[in-house]
């Protein structure tokens, strides 16, 4: 027998014994409101807890509030759970608990499934009252199971009714009961969570939840055959379990920055209402803006006060803090941007996933703008990169924008858990005097860098402008001066690239095929490349983190290789579209900026279906471009 995506695993011994995997995909769609993925995420902690490796992606629909029972409404989860890490979402899911027949559809317009995958239907809707939903029910079944799908059509809201008088707010509770149930998941664990989830809303919420959890292990028990189970590796290390949004927040808080300025906005609100609630413990403070331009002047007017903030924001607040980013470069102030990024443009999609805002990041300004653009790949590097962010500012004197985006910002996964050290954190304000024969901006002529006076300090003041100024702060509009203040801050990016390494290959140093990644493509990528290096395909990986400055050494990198893409999530043209010529092409945008910073012949594939990319895409295109089969 065969797992998910193709891992050996036994078969069963007897009639009625659990299946033993390399991995589990599983989804819970529902109608938006139903508490689909709390379940979800309640599944994915307890796996985590058992030393599981762990995945999740939250489905969200574009509306609000879509209508119920509508394919597009489709709302829940995916718990992607295995016996060793968890990197991507994986490929087509093995078990999906579908609250009604519409939203499944939905999924399996996203080629979420395959011939062989349980389903675990509610059943109430082959007798409601009206038939159209009769109607629409038997049609789709039957067409399920021609799909290939094994369909078991349960009761599920009529066997809730014996626990609760509601079962739309408690059928969540008892969907996490079947699941470990199914999934081999202790049920006392499943209870911790529970207590764990639901601690703050008292005893009797928790007790009721529990009763819920039981009567959907024990239905289970009598009406799934199906059991699985997916060992957890050994564990060699301490773990914790967050989401990239909490991350974010926590390296925040490591980082030593005491403000976080923001205004709402998808898919990087969840990080405020973490941080909310957890940064006045370490002295912080998150202050709500009356919009995105507010945010960032607050935070901007704190960082030149002496203590680093941070503002946090996804692609259209970027858009509108581009004037305030132009004056931190411009002004040298110190400021860390986290930009988690969905689709577009404008509103675009706002709960699904892009890698739209590169380009924007980079050169979003009027003007020469130079700054320091980073992006996560991992929900590890969720937490760290906030600490070095603050760190580089000061250093540099300047912004630094961190990317992540919807899926790392919603993914739940465990990773080591950090070993915090003193210099992580911001060293004191200095006010010590000031040398008054050094000026505001002392540029040094190599690093561009200058010594930072902080207000207050005696004989450190000076007159901050957003205009062309001399090294003295003084307003300038003479052609050397501007010269000048634009050479000093291009040099600061030329003198961090020279403290950066090259980054590693992932794979063989040489080959046929390189592909080039970054953000949270990394581990669909890698384990795309696994997939064909099996195979005995020659083709490597390399994943880049900062993209401004550029990390060094990339075109002797390229130069190993016959060919070169980069592997995104945002627009590019097809080569064979219809008057594409090379001349005239789009192309992703880290291609684009790598053809133009390299001088070397650069393709790409990317796509903007508002999804994660799965391995087996970049497999199947790893097999094109090597002209060798894939599926």
């Amino acid at each position: 027998m065969t797992g998910d995506t193709g891992t050996p695993v036994a078969a069963p011994l007897e009639a009625g014994t659990a299946v033993r995997l390399g991995e589990l995909i599983v989804e819970i769609v529902s109608d938006s409101g139903e508490g689909a993925q709390k379940a979800g995420q309640a599944l994915g902690a307890i796996s985590a807890k058992m030393g599981n490796g762990v995945w999740t992606v939250e489905i969200i629909p574009a509306e609000i509030k879509p209508p119920a029972r509508s394919r597009a409404g489709a709302s829940g989860i995916r718990v992607r759970i295995g016996s060793g890490p968890m990197t991507n979402m994986g490929d087509e899911a093995g078990l999906v608990v579908a609250l009604n027949e519409q939203v499944l559809y939905g999924r399996i317009e996203q080629r979420a499934y395959r011939p062989g995958t349980v389903v675990l239907l509610e059943s109430k809707w082959k007798d409601d009252q009206q038939e159209l939903i009769r109607r629409q029910y038997t049609e789709a079944v039957a067409d399920f199971r021609a799909r290939g799908l094994v369909v078991r059509e349960l009761p599920l809201e009529e066997a809730c009714l014996g626990v609760t008088s509601d079962p739309r707010v408690g059928k969540n509770m008892f969907v996490l009961g079947m699941l470990c149930r199914v999934c081999g998941r202790a049920l006392e664990k499943a209870k911790e969570e529970v207590a764990f989830v639901f601690g703050r809303k008292g005893q009797d919420v928790i007790e009721r939840n529990h009763r819920l959890l039981e009567a959907g292990f024990h239905f289970a028990e009598e009406n799934v055959p199906e059991r699985f189970e997916v060992p957890p590796a050994p564990r060699t290390t301490d773990l914790i379990v967050t989401n990239g949004n909490q991350a974010v927040g926590l390296g925040v808080m490591a980082a030593g920055m005491e403000l976080v300025a923001m205004y709402p906005i998808t898919p990087a609100t969840s990080a405020s209402h973490y941080l909310s609630g957890a940064i006045q413990k370490v002295g912080g403070v998150v202050h709500q803006a009356e919009d995105e331009i507010a945010a960032i002047g607050f935070a901007i007017g704190a960082s030149y006060a002496g203590k680093t903030a941070c503002t946090i924001t996804s692609g259209p607040g970027l858009a509108l803090k581009t004037e305030f980013v132009g004056l931190a470069v411009m002004a040298e102030v110190p400021l860390v941007i986290v930009v988690v990024q969905r689709g577009g443009p404008s509103t675009g999609l706002p709960t699904k996933v892009e890698q739209g805002d590169l380009l924007a990041s980079l050169f979003g300004e009027p003007g020469d703008t130079p700054k320091i653009v980073m992006a996560a790949s991992t929900l590890e590097e969720c937490l760290l990169f906030p600490v070095t962010a603050r760190r580089l500012a000061e250093a540099f004197r300047t912004p630094v924008i961190v990317l992540t985006d919807a899926n790392l910002a919603t993914g739940v996964a465990p990773f080591p858990r950090p070993q915090v050290t003193p210099d992580w954190f911001a060293p004191p304000v200095d006010q010590s005097a000031w040398d008054p024969a050094v000026e505001p901006f002392a540029w040094d002529p190599t690093t561009g860098i200058s010594p930072r006076p902080i207000p207050g300090q005696r004989g450190g003041e000076y007159v901050l402008t957003g205009l062309a100024h001399t090294r003295r702060s003084k307003v300038a509009y003479d052609p050397d001066s501007n010269q000048r203040g634009c050479e000093a801050r291009s040099a600061k990016l030329r003198a961090l690239q020279s403290t950066l390494r090259p980054p590693e290959v992932y794979g063989d140093a040489s080959g046929e095929l390189l592909i080039v990644g970054w953000g949270s493509t990394r581990g669909a990528i890698e384990e795309a490349v696994d997939r064909a290096r099996a195979e005995g395909l020659s083709v490597s990986s390399l994943h880049l983190r900062f993209l401004s400055p550029l990390e060094p050494g990339l075109g002797e990198i390229f130069a190993r290789f016959a060919k070169v893409m980069t592997i995104e999530i945002n627009y590019s043209d097809e080569p064979d579209a219809p008057a594409v010529t090379d001349e005239n092409r789009r192309r992703a945008q880290l291609a684009t900026l790598l053809r133009a910073t390299t001088l070397v012949d650069i393709d790409c594939w990317s796509n903007v279906y508002g999804q994660p990319l799965q391995p087996r895409q970049i497999y199947a295109e790893i097999g094109r471009r090597l002209e060798r089969g894939g599926n």
